[in-house]
């Protein structure tokens, strides 16, 4: 009975240190960059849609501009991370 309940504790310690304390540090740090975020902030979405917020408003949904003119609106919560300038790729690496 002792070496069950003793099992029963390690798994559920387990359980806490592998999965809820790093989801609610994500949380945390999510919350953190929502909190923030700024008009001019690059960022990315979560469905992967690069843009650079444009107005931000108290309804808890952002309006992110993705090319010349072209203004979406998206939930806040659907901002993945803010991003430096997107990569043109004249950055990137020698080819030849």
């Amino acid at each position: 009975m002792a070496a069950t309940l003793i099992l029963f504790a390690v798994m559920a310690a387990a359980f806490w240190f592998l999965i809820v304390r790093p989801q609610r540090k994500r949380m945390q740090a999510h919350q953190a960059l929502l909190s923030q975020l700024n008009v001019g902030d690059e960022i990315m979405s979560s469905a992967g849609i690069y843009g650079t917020v444009r107005a931000i408003h108290d309804d808890d949904t952002v309006e992110v501009e993705v090319a010349d003119g072209v203004i979406l609106t998206l939930a806040k919560g659907a901002i993945a991370e803010r991003t430096d300038a997107v990569e043109s790729g004249a950055d990137g690496p020698d080819v030849g």
